[in-house]
């Protein structure tokens, strides 16, 4: 793993939060954006090398919204860079991890992305990252 990527806060409304998070940080979000197969709306913010990453469920039944019912608004999960996710994927499912999608799916901010079971890292949903590169 390369850094920390980012911090997923999940919010109930995310206009509200970009306002709260913009006096916070003193500065506005740099991108917001919808990621229709997760039913989330994301904002993110850098600070300084690092980034947060607000989401916002789009649907009832989105991960997001199932998450702020049972527990509330609050840290969703943390993000890893890597270099290779499915080289990463591999370790990780061989030294014990419970993967929930093996296969990486498009995530936000030119991202694939997979999620490790929280069950399996001692309660925190954590998200492998690689950048999506252009071929052009």
């Amino acid at each position: 793993m390369l850094k920390i990527e980012h911090i997923g806060i999940a919010v109930e409304d995310i206009e509200k939060s970009n306002a709260l998070f913009e006096d916070l940080f003193g500065q506005p979000h740099y991108k917001i954006e919808e990621v229709e197969s997760e039913h989330v709306k994301t904002a993110f913010f850098k600070v300084g090398d690092n980034k947060i990453e607000l989401l916002e469920a789009t649907d009832k039944k989105s991960p997001i919204a199932k998450f702020i019912k049972k527990k509330g608004e609050g840290i969703h999960h943390i993000a890893f860079e890597v270099d290779n996710i499915e080289e990463e994927v591999k370790r990780l499912s061989k030294k014990g991890f419970k993967i929930l999608n093996e296969i990486p799916k498009q995530g936000a901010d030119n991202k694939r992305v997979v999620f490790l079971h929280p069950k399996s890292t001692n309660g925190v949903l954590i998200e492998l990252c690689q950048e999506i590169v252009d071929c052009d």
